[in-house]
């Protein structure tokens, strides 16, 4: 029986109205389910900053290099999975369909890249962020600067705000506050353990969200497809569900005939099949390989083999959000197909108060009419879980990009002690600038968030993609050719579509598009394709008429040479210097008051975690931080891991195409 219809008893006729949802507000089981979540969650964080030595660069932004296998993909997980997956996945699967979870499907691939080619490679560099390989990799300092900022910027743009976009449109349905009301108690929350815990805070709270996320993730799945009789129903509902008022003259509000495919048309889809191939694998290259959020996960694992097994863990466990959010979205257009598939943007307007669309408020709405009370707390924990473990694994790579990338560039003098209070003042900064982009984000994202987030991606990402991978694989590549290529000709070309994007947005459905044909007929995802190849094709001829690297600078530094023995001869000596000595020692210090004590010891600054060491202790433990053999079993074992990983996602591709 459809579940959007009913029975009057009182007319004894049908009533194909949809159910009224519930007033906004919680039980005290919900309450009760949410203190119990904070309370696990600092206890958690308190565990690991006590644990974890967070007065020195390793401790704090590496987490000592001691974290195993699982801790590191449930990071890789959760640090992934944010408010903005939710929402947004659940949203653009109302809306169109099953091919937006490819996207996660995708990195099944792109993880096997980050695990078997790029981390040895950053492992056996002994470089901190992104920023500092290509230093490394290159020298001069204008590249690491332009990434640098080009991160930060994407970081706002894509992530941050879009996750506190999402994670505040649940909270305001569930709870009936204010948007930035939520937003900034979010805010709160989230800063006070990232700005004291550093990375090892973060990743030990990742691995505890995750398994929140799962259990209430996997929980509404389920209740989700009982409710419309099991997921056989899903296709034939899904493409029942339309709305009462529409426009009949076109397809407005009509579920898309290829809406249960993840390979479409290549001209005239939403979703084109080759860029869902080719287009995605490089944003993905981009975010997995190459982002610092995800790559400092890596390099914070105890050896290779324990990196490697996190990536298994992470891409096995993104198999689950095209079921867990993708289709639970579908299903929330099943059961308010006026409100989430609504196409005239006065219907809309009374929703949600956008004319574009409701279905970035398809999760929200199915989680307080499906979830039981007591469950409904666990969602909205789920959710505060997804927002926290994403903005904090961005917060914390972003301090650590702004202080070793740029303060360190402003004061390269600069002491231990002010590197830590810069990286975590940095943080509050990012959280005032990301505030301030959420209501561009609510005007732009055309009620379908995570399509907002691909695009602006495809926008900046393809060039970084692009210099990452010559680099690591292709000695030749030098300094003024990843600096004409990336900054003066891939990014500038980014940006120009970027800026024409949000000046003519895409039009109402049903409404002639007159925008540049670059913008109407070019997708973003073949755009991202056409960049990569501008930006390496640029790369590669400024790189053959100028003078290469010299060998002897790129020991350990491409994927070629990973296992090298040889001593590398820096690119600039005095700062791979510096770098060492705020990694291995602690300043002295200075007698303070109680006070001081405790307020250094809370944020991680106390100077007495650290303890100094030899010289020759130094470089020892530098030598253990760069191996990357790994021992015979456990490279067996991660490596059969990957075979069945990357053999689910070819099913899965195969199945659903």
């Amino acid at each position: 029986m459809a579940s959007t219809v009913f029975v009057t008893e009182v007319t004894g006729t049908t009533d194909t109205t949809e159910p009224p949802l519930p007033e906004a507000g919680l039980e005290a089981a919900d309450i009760g389910v949410i203190v119990a979540y904070f309370a696990v969650i600092l206890a958690v964080g308190i565990w690991a900053m006590c644990r974890t030595n967070r007065s020195n660069v390793s401790g704090f932004f590496l987490a000592g290099r001691d974290i195993t296998w699982f801790p590191v993909g449930a990071s890789l997980f959760s640090s992934n999975i944010g408010s903005g997956h939710f929402v947004g996945l659940a949203g653009t699967g109302a809306a169109s369909g099953i091919a937006q979870g490819s996207f996660e499907w995708n990195a099944v691939v792109t993880l096997l890249f980050l695990g078997w080619l790029f981390a040895p490679v950053y492992i056996a560099s002994g470089v901190v962020t992104m920023p500092e390989y290509l230093r490394e990799r290159f020298g001069g300092q204008r590249i690491r600067m332009s990434l640098s900022l080009l991160s930060l910027i994407l970081y706002i743009f894509t992530k941050i705000s879009a996750d506190l976009f999402a994670g505040a449109i649940f909270i305001e349905e569930a709870l009936g506050w204010n948007l930035y009301l939520a937003i900034c108690i979010l805010l709160a929350i989230t800063a006070l353990y990232t700005v004291t815990g550093g990375l090892a805070a973060v990743i030990y709270t990742d691995t505890a969200q995750t398994f929140i996320m799962l259990i209430g993730g996997l929980v509404m799945m389920g209740l989700s497809f009982d409710y419309i009789g099991g997921y056989n129903q899903l296709e034939p509902e899904y493409f029942a569900a339309i709305p009462s008022k529409r426009n009949t003259n076109t397809s407005c509000g009509l579920p898309r005939s290829d809406a249960f495919h993840v390979f479409r048309d290549p001209i005239d889809s939403d979703l084109p099949w080759p860029g869902m191939i080719f287009g995605i694998t490089i944003i993905a290259t981009w975010y997995w390989c190459t982002d610092q959020v995800i790559v400092q996960r890596t390099l914070a694992a105890k050896n290779l083999s324990h990196a490697k097994g996190g990536c298994v863990l992470a891409g096995t466990l993104k198999v689950l959000p095209m079921y867990m959010m993708v289709m639970v979205g579908m299903i929330s257009r099943i059961i308010f197909p006026d409100q989430i598939g609504c196409s005239l943007p006065e219907e809309c307007i009374k929703v949600c108060g956008s004319p574009t669309g409701c279905t970035n408020y398809a999760y929200a709405k199915l989680v307080l009419f499906i979830m039981p009370v007591g469950l409904k707390g666990l969602l909205l924990a789920v959710m505060i879980a997804a927002l926290m473990s994403s903005l904090t694994s961005v917060f914390n790579s972003a301090s650590t990009l702004f202080t070793c990338d740029i303060w360190m560039k402003i004061r390269p003098k600069a002491k231990n002690r002010e590197q830590m209070i810069v990286g975590r003042v940095f943080i509050l900064v990012m959280v005032g600038i990301s505030i301030a982009w959420v209501p561009i984000i609510q005007a732009f994202s055309d009620g379908r968030l995570f399509d907002y987030i691909q695009s602006i991606t495809s926008f900046l990402a393809p060039p970084i993609t692009a210099v990452f991978v010559m680099a690591v694989f292709w000695p030749r590549l030098n300094e003024p050719a990843q600096f004409w290529g990336l900054k003066a000709c891939g990014i500038f070309i980014g940006i120009v579509r970027m800026i024409f994007e949000f000046a003519m947005p895409s039009p109402a459905c049903g409404k002639p598009d007159n925008r540049p044909t670059i913008l109407s007929k070019v997708h973003y995802l073949y755009f991202a394709m056409i960049l990569l190849c501008v930006t390496a094709a640029i790369s590669i001829c400024v790189s053959l008429v100028t003078p290469p690297i010299d060998e002897k600078c790129l020991v350990r530094l491409t994927y070629w040479n990973r296992y090298s023995k040889r001593k590398r001869i820096p690119l600039n000596v005095f700062y791979q210097k510096k770098l060492l000595y705020y990694i291995f020692h602690a300043e002295p210090a200075a007698p303070k008051p109680f006070w001081r004590k405790a307020i250094d010891l809370f944020c991680g600054l106390d100077d007495g975690q650290s303890q100094q060491i030899s010289t020759e202790e130094a470089e020892a433990m530098k030598i253990s931080m760069l191996d990357i053999t790994e021992e015979k079993w456990p490279a067996i074992f991660v490596n059969i891991g990957a075979v069945v990983m990357v053999a689910a996602g070819v099913f899965l591709f195969g199945f659903y195409a």
